[in-house]
Order: structure tokens, then C-alpha cells, then sequence
């Protein structure tokens, strides 16, 4: 009996085992939940509104508001540098001085040949008198009285002659001593004391006035209407930012010109600098900006909010049930950081400044706090920039 029962029996157990294993696995796929996508870390900033200046930007090269080559009028042996390369001098300063012996002896010998033709004017001058009274009286011929009149208006020019020696002769001498034409700043001395120079060859020395000073630069042509309705309208201000962030010199437009670079799609403008501490310095390249005008009450978010598609620019806006939407803007001038978002965008909506490549639209995120705090603050605007040498922002 036992041994009929026994092939029974193990069949039953393993049965058993079968059912207990997909009873297992069935409770097992019932506890599993499918899992959903995870928030998106993100880092968000408010749209604020401010007034923000917009400004329209540009590099410009200072220039000096006056420069003059000096060179010698005449030629000699240079016998003095009165001035220390890189000093201040002022207009009519002593310079330089040539050797003036040979042109001494050269007036000299001119007022000896005046005061020679003088004396020969002055007798001539009376002999024609003598020999007109003469004629008067009968004794002489008229023919022999006008030779003697010929003779001294002959007198008379050589003496005129002689007096346009005497003074080329004396401005010549003058030519000797060489002072500043202008105010400014010396540069390099170019020929030391003891050389010959040429005349109106040698250069001496460059004088550069630099205070005030002149910065020379270009916009587009497409800001050109405003440039001229602003200059139209007044003073046209200017500011430039001084290296190594120490400060800024204002100034104004001084110049535009009279023809747009068709090349470039440019037109240049130079503005003026008193620069009474001459920080501003000839060749130095420098950042100006124009501020153009005042947008009251602009909303303004970090620029990296901003991104574009195909379709064109947008923002990721977080909703108060912490999701993400897709936000089409038009975007404004940007500014330092920042830009102005003319449509699309209301203050105090919280927008993705950092975490966009995660966010899905209408897929939850999770704020998280920035590594640096975020570049702008209520109350402390940034000037809207526009670019005045590589392109502008729309406005």
C-alpha cells in the first residue's frame, strides 16, 4: 500500500510548489507601482520691474584734441633741450634752441646793406631836389633833373629791398628758439642736443593736448535718427568707463560725421572729455555708453531666462502647483546680465534661470537654492545695452 501511494504523493508536493511560486510573483507584480518622472531641479528667479536706461554702447579710441609734430623751420646744430620727455608744457614754452651764430651774422650783414642803400636813397633824394630847383631856375635841362629822380626812386627800392632782407634775416634768427605751439603733454624726444637738423624735415618732438580729449568711435547707421534727434535737441551725454574699474569721465558728442561707412554699415562719432585728471590717455581703448532714454517700469529678468527655439524667444515659468510652463517673450535691450522682456511676462513670476535642459512643459520641478546669488536686485537697475560696434540688441 505504502509503495502504490508514494508516486502520488511527490507528484501532489510538487504541485504545491508551483502554485506557492506564482502566488508569490502575482502579490510580488501587484506591490509594484509604475514610477512617474522626478521634479526637475531648478534654480528660479522674480521678473521685476524697474526703470532700467537704455544705453546704447560702443568701443571707442581716445583720442588727443590737438596734436602737433614739431619740426625746424630752418637747418642747424640742435644746442639745447629746454624739457624732460613726458612733461606738461605750455603754449609758448621754450623747446629747443639751434646754434644762432650764422644766422646773426646774417641779419647783421642785412642791416649793413639797408642802412648803406639809406644813405644812397638819402642823396640821391637830395640831388633831385637840387637839379629840380635848377630846372626851375634854367640852368639845367628837365632830361638831366629826371635822371637824377630815376637814380632815387631806384635808391628807394633798393632800400626796400633791404629792409625784406632784415626781416626774413630776423625771423630766422627767431627760428633758432623753438617753443610750444600748443598746450599738452611731450612725447618721446626724438633728436638729442647735438645733431643737425634739416629744416621741415627733422622731427623733435609730438605734443598731444590731452585734457580735453577726444574718443572716437562708431554706431550703427540704423541708430543714427536718434543720434541726430538727441543732438537736435541738446548736449548729447557720454560716458566712459576708466580702467581697472575706477571710475567714469562724462562727456558729450562733439562730433558726426557726414557719411555713413557703406562697407560697415557704420557712421562715426567723436565725443569730448575735459578729463581734468587724465585718466583718459590718446590711443587707449575705452567702453562708452549713450544713454538713449529711460524705460519706466520695465520688467526685467536674469538673461539667462531667456531661450530660444525655432519658434522664437521664451521663458520656463513656474506655477504656483510647482510645474513648468513654456513662456513665448519678446525680449528687449539687454542689459548687464539682463534683459528686458517687453511682452510675455508679468512682475513676480517666478522664472528658470538655470536647470532648462531638464524642465518638461507641464512636468513638475523643484526649486532648488543658486551656488552664487542671482546678479539683479529690486531697486538697483542695470542700463539696457545697445551695441554700438559689433551689432544692437532690438529695442
Amino acid at each position: 500500500m505504502i509503495a502504490c501511494f508514494q508516486p502520488v504523493t511527490r507528484g501532489i508536493a510538487a504541485a504545491a510548489c508551483v502554485l506557492l511560486i506564482l502566488a508569490t510573483a502575482g502579490c510580488a507584480k501587484k506591490a509594484e507601482k509604475p514610477k512617474g518622472r522626478p521634479p526637475a531641479l531648478v534654480v528660479t528667479a522674480a521678473a521685476t520691474q524697474q526703470d532700467v536706461p537704455v544705453q546704447l554702447r560702443a568701443i571707442g579710441t581716445m583720442e588727443a584734441s590737438e596734436s602737433v609734430v614739431v619740426r625746424t623751420q630752418i637747418s642747424g646744430e640742435l644746442v639745447r633741450v629746454a624739457f624732460r620727455e613726458g612733461q606738461d608744457v605750455s603754449k609758448g614754452q621754450l623747446l629747443f634752441q639751434l646754434d644762432p651764430r650764422s644766422y646773426q651774422a646774417a641779419l647783421r650783414k642785412a642791416e649793413a646793406a639797408l642802412a648803406r642803400n639809406r644813405s644812397i636813397m638819402a642823396n640821391s633824394a637830395r640831388d633831385y631836389e637840387r637839379y629840380s630847383q635848377l630846372v626851375r631856375e634854367g640852368i639845367v635841362t628837365q632830361e638831366q633833373a629826371e635822371g637824377f629822380r630815376t637814380r632815387s626812386e631806384s635808391a628807394a627800392a633798393d632800400v626796400a629791398a633791404d629792409q625784406a632782407a632784415v626781416d626774413n634775416a630776423r625771423e630766422q634768427l627767431g627760428y633758432c628758439t623753438i617753443t610750444a605751439p600748443i598746450s599738452g603733454r611731450l612725447g618721446v624726444l626724438a633728436v638729442n642736443r647735438g645733431n643737425v637738423v634739416k629744416a621741415n624735415e627733422t622731427v623733435l618732438v609730438t605734443i598731444n593736448k590731452v585734457s580735453p580729449i577726444h574718443a572716437s568711435f562708431t554706431i550703427p547707421e540704423k541708430e543714427l535718427p536718434e543720434i541726430k534727434r538727441r543732438m537736435a535737441a541738446g548736449k548729447v551725454a557720454v560716458q566712459a568707463e576708466l580702467a581697472g574699474n575706477s571710475g567714469t569721465e562724462q562727456g558729450v558728442v562733439s562730433f558726426l560725421d557726414n557719411t555713413v561707412d557703406p562697407t560697415t554699415g557704420t557712421i562715426r562719432l567723436k565725443a569730448l572729455f575735459d578729463n581734468p585728471g587724465k585718466q583718459l590717455w590718446p590711443g587707449q581703448f575705452i567702453n562708452l555708453s549713450i544713454t538713449l532714454e529711460i524705460r519706466k517700469n520695465a520688467v526685467v529678468v536674469p538673461g539667462q531666462a531667456v531661450q530660444t527655439s525655432q519658434k522664437g524667444q521664451f521663458v520656463f515659468v513656474v506655477k504656483p502647483d510647482a510645474t513648468a510652463e513654456i513662456r513665448p517673450v519678446t525680449v528687449g535691450p539687454a542689459a548687464r546680465g539682463m534683459s528686458v522682456v517687453l511682452t510675455g511676462l508679468k512682475p513676480g513670476e517666478q522664472v528658470v534661470i538655470d536647470g532648462q535642459m531638464r524642465v518638461v512643459p507641464g512636468g513638475k520641478v523643484e526649486i532648488k537654492q543658486p551656488e552664487k546669488p542671482a546678479p539683479p536686485r529690486a531697486g538697483q537697475p542695470e542700463p539696457a545695452v545697445k551695441s554700438g560696434t559689433v551689432g544692437a540688441s532690438a529695442r
